[in-house]
């Protein structure tokens, strides 16, 4: 979860902003809300970085499609491709090469509770997080010099005990918008060094998508595997 992305990676400088207020947090969270929760449909291409501290890095493509209510479909096109699908009652993660697709009820897998649930409108960041903070332009050097630059806010989430994380182990979740408060960016940190970065674009919403887009059947000759719990199968 290449040759058509990466096109709108910003490089402005660094703009001054007053000390940012809780007020401030609240408000960019609900105009993020707002701008994905009014939509039925999303589709939007990315980008999926994934780390272990020195143990490398996998970086990976695609496309992705949203459906309210709590529906997403991940289609992976480099460097492999494979699928990971909500179909609103099973999560399902299949890669051709292996003719195996893994299967878990969506209350089993953790995979579900990610925070991008926010897009399918099964979740909201007053229910993830425990508390939200603006970083201020620089504030976050990992994240790179052009979060919060260019009109783009950063807003630094703080995960709920209960919400649902992978082992209780997201220590903190980043989200960046740009000024119309679509998701340019989320990164993803969790306890050893494990980062898992998400960059979105040309983000469509509204598109007409076919029901089928939310629904697996698998090839002929596939095995179906059922699962417990799918966290870190698309790493």
């Amino acid at each position: 979860m290449l040759s058509f992305f990466l096109a709108w990676i910003l490089c402005m400088p660094l703009l001054a902003r007053p000390p940012a207020r809780d007020s401030d947090a609240r408000a960019a969270a609900r105009a993020l809300e707002a701008r994905y929760h009014s939509a039925r449909t999303l589709q939007a291409v990315f980008l999926e970085r994934y780390s272990e501290g020195r143990a490398g890095m996998q970086v990976e493509s695609g496309t992705v499609y949203f459906s309210r209510p709590g529906r997403m479909r991940w289609e992976y096109e480099s460097p492999e491709t494979k699928l990971f699908l909500v179909d609103g009652k099973y999560v399902w993660f299949y890669v051709p090469a292996d003719r195996t697709a893994s299967r878990a009820p969506i209350k089993e897998s953790t995979d579900w509770r990610t925070p991008l649930a926010l897009l399918t409108g099964k979740s909201n960041l007053s229910r993830l997080c425990r508390s939200l903070s603006l970083v201020e332009p620089g504030g976050d050097p990992e994240f790179g010099p052009q979060a919060g630059s260019g009109g783009d806010t950063l807003l630094r989430c703080l995960p709920r005990g209960d919400s649902g994380a992978p082992g209780e182990s997201i220590r903190e979740i980043l989200f960046e918008m740009d000024s119309s408060s679509r998701l340019v960016r989320v990164l993803i940190r969790e306890a050893g060094d494990v980062e898992t970065e998400f960059r979105f674009g040309n983000w469509q919403e509204n598109v007409t998508l076919p029901e089928a887009k939310f629904h697996f059947e698998p090839p002929a000759g596939v095995a179906i595997v059922n699962e417990a719990d799918l966290t870190g199968a698309i790493h």
